[in-house]
């Protein structure tokens, strides 16, 4: 496929001058040192400019790349988000993950919010995030409790999948009007692909008006149904204060439920919205509210809890580390017959870090072994047997190199040197016991295709192609 010619307009009047843009630009100038493709700038002179630019920008028509290359970072960049405008920190690491979703899946997207930052700056209404494309189609979204949301939208698969249930038994109670062909089309297509979902789309509103034309109640009925034809992406959505504490047991029973359900955990290792109590994720040696000498216990690892159910996929990534190891996720989740969890690393202002460097921040986590890229592939969707893919390498730098960047763990150091001392090695034997076990999964669950290996996307799509 030719390269397409890219621009990247900016809205200035929403900006909020965090620089994470910039620091994470990979075009830079060959002539000036320190030039990239964005670069900060006085906004005064620029104002009026880019408001015009703006304006144009907004006439274009919605981008869809053909084929493969929505599998891979570079194709992403010409989806159009259906997430903008949040109420977030400058610089928040979570909500790169939700703009990552709505590109992937938003137009069919339903999503079930925890209470806690990505509800408030998901919900902050009279306004929202959460947009629609130019066909006026966009993420359904709602908001619920600590305690509940994973029930909740589990709620949401239950209530799809009757619908879609109704919508199939009146089909084939109308099969004598609207012929044995058209109806196996519309039951039996698959639809993982983009323009698979398209394609259904057209079957579905062809189906309508042929409806329309029938006098039968029970055509009627169906009118009302044929929106569960098309197939639907339910997310449930939270922090860890949501996925490992407080609302732990019903995300469990939903993973066990074996319902298509896929959860997007943004994991900032302590309660942000709520003042910076420490969750059952937060590391050990790290100084939060209840743990002001340093937690003494290690991270409960939700991944490998989840592993443990067997026909669960599980991945834990971090955007800052490995881009296209993210998306990867993603589109295994939702492709997965199953229930899915994600587990995002995502830096906080609640760290103590300066937020333009947070996506570096993320690697950093990812080199020392204190978050290991991986993904959990369950015996299902064509496969014989589980596969546990480690998508980092062993552990290049120590835990130190990362956490004492951060004033959560280096505020220690300061009031209780040798308690920060002991709490640090602790850490580092959890990092190190971590590594060998995750690099034993994966020797003992090791990939059955070495296909495509070292392309980025091609496991995706041999995954798709068995779905």
């Amino acid at each position: 496929m030719p390269r397409l010619p890219a621009t990247v307009t900016i809205d200035v009047d929403t900006c909020k001058g965090c620089e994470l843009c910039i620091e994470v630009c990979p075009a830079k100038s060959l002539e000036a040192a320190g030039v990239r493709a964005i670069n900060m700038v006085a906004k005064g002179p620029i104002l009026e400019r880019e408001r015009r630019n703006l304006a144009f920008f907004a006439t274009l028509p919605d981008n869809r790349p053909a084929g493969h290359e929505t599998s891979l970072v570079r194709g992403i960049q010409y989806l159009t988000p259906l997430f903008e405008y949040s109420g977030a920190c400058a610089g928040c690491g979570e909500t790169p993950y939700l703009q990552l979703l709505t590109q992937l899946f938003g137009d069919r997207l339903l999503v079930a919010n925890a209470t806690g930052c990505s509800s408030i700056y998901g919900g902050n209404l009279p306004t929202t995030p959460w947009a629609v494309n130019k066909d006026g189609r966009g993420p359904a979204w709602a908001n619920s409790l600590f305690e509940d949301n994973a029930e909740f939208g589990l709620g949401f698969r239950l209530s799809l999948d009757k619908h879609h249930e109704q919508a199939v038994e009146l089909l084939a109670a109308l099969e004598p009007r609207l012929g044995t062909q058209r109806i196996a089309e519309i039951i039996e297509a698959r639809q993982v692909t983009q323009d698979e979902i398209d394609a259904q789309r057209r079957r579905v509103a062809a189906l309508d008006t042929e409806l329309a034309r029938i006098d039968d109640r029970r055509a009627a009925s169906l009118r009302t149904l044929t929106g569960h034809l098309v197939r639907r992406s339910v997310w449930i959505v939270g922090g860890d204060g949501w996925a490992y504490d407080i609302g732990y047991g019903g995300l469990d029973h939903v993973l066990a439920s074996g319902r298509n359900v896929n959860i997007l955990v943004l994991d900032t290792e302590v309660y942000s919205n709520t003042g910076g109590q420490a969750s059952k994720s937060t590391p050990r040696g790290a100084v939060a509210k209840f743990a002001a000498g340093g937690k003494q216990g290690r991270k409960k690892d939700l991944g490998l809890m989840a592993v443990a159910h067997g026909n669960v996929y599980v991945a834990q990534i971090a955007m800052g580390a490995s881009a296209q190891q993210t998306v990867d996720a993603f589109l295994e989740a939702e492709a997965h017959e199953g229930p899915s969890i994600v587990i995002a690393y995502s830096h906080c202002i609640a760290h103590g870090i300066n937020m333009r460097f947070g996506m570096r921040q993320q690697k950093l986590a990812v080199d020392c072994g204190h978050w290991p890229l991986y993904r959990y592939r369950p015996a299902s969707d064509g496969r014989a047997h589980q596969e546990f893919l480690l998508d980092s390498v062993a552990p290049s730098i120590p835990l130190r190199a990362y956490a004492y960047n951060e004033v959560r763990y280096k505020m220690l150091s300061y009031t209780k040197p040798e308690d920060a001392r002991a709490l640090l090695e602790r850490a580092q034997e959890d990092v190190d016991q971590r590594w060998r076990i995750y690099s034993s999964m994966a020797e003992r669950w090791p990939a059955a295709s070495r296909r495509g290996q070292g392309k980025p996307g091609s496991h995706v799509e041999a995954l798709v192609e068995s779905v």
